[in-house]
């Protein structure tokens, strides 16, 4: 099946200029949801990971079943003052404004093989920080997966230090 059928699209949404890739489409149904974590896992199961970090909070939505499938740890990427304890704190643009992504310091420990995965790539700002979270923690990034990308928005060059795939494409 073509996942990109199943992605629904809205335009000016969450701001006039922007065009919203929506996952839920995809993820409400049964079979694509379960091919899409599919292709995730065929991917990434002889990389010896041993965590899987998402982003907040549609990432979470393919990173827990990834993590799950593969059998090693899942790790949060929040948004600031959603964890508690110690945490590290990474800032970043986004391609309609600014914003921060924390992770607690005992997440992930030195030479973890680490997978960070997000449900979309447009400028690269908040998987460079999420990948730049894991380097300051001690993981190595093993790969970086987004279900879909925005190739105008060339985000694809904020990753060029790491092994980067996508699974759907879009030119805006």
């Amino acid at each position: 099946m073509d996942l990109k059928e199943k992605i629904d699209i809205y335009e000016g949404f969450p701001k006039e200029g922007i065009s919203f890739k929506d996952i839920n489409s995809l993820t409400e149904d049964p079979q694509a949801y379960k091919q899409a974590i599919d292709t995730l896992v065929e991917k990434t199961k002889d990389l010896g990971a041993t965590k899987v970090v998402s982003t907040e909070s549609r990432g979470y939505i393919l990173g827990c079943p990834l993590a799950y499938a593969l059998g090693i740890g899942f790790v949060p990427a929040r948004k600031p003052g959603k964890l508690p304890g110690d945490i590290v704190s990474e800032s970043y643009s986004l391609e309609y404004g600014n914003d921060a992504i924390e992770m607690q310091e005992k997440s992930i420990n030195k030479g973890d093989k680490v997978i960070v995965l997000d449900d979309l790539l447009a400028t690269g700002g908040t998987l460079k920080a999420t990948c730049d979270l894991v380097e300051k923690l001690g993981g190595d990034i093993v790969s970086v997966l987004t279900l879909i990308e925005l190739t105008d928005l060339k985000g694809r060059e904020l990753l060029k230090d790491y092994p980067y795939e996508s699974f759907i494409e879009y030119n805006i």
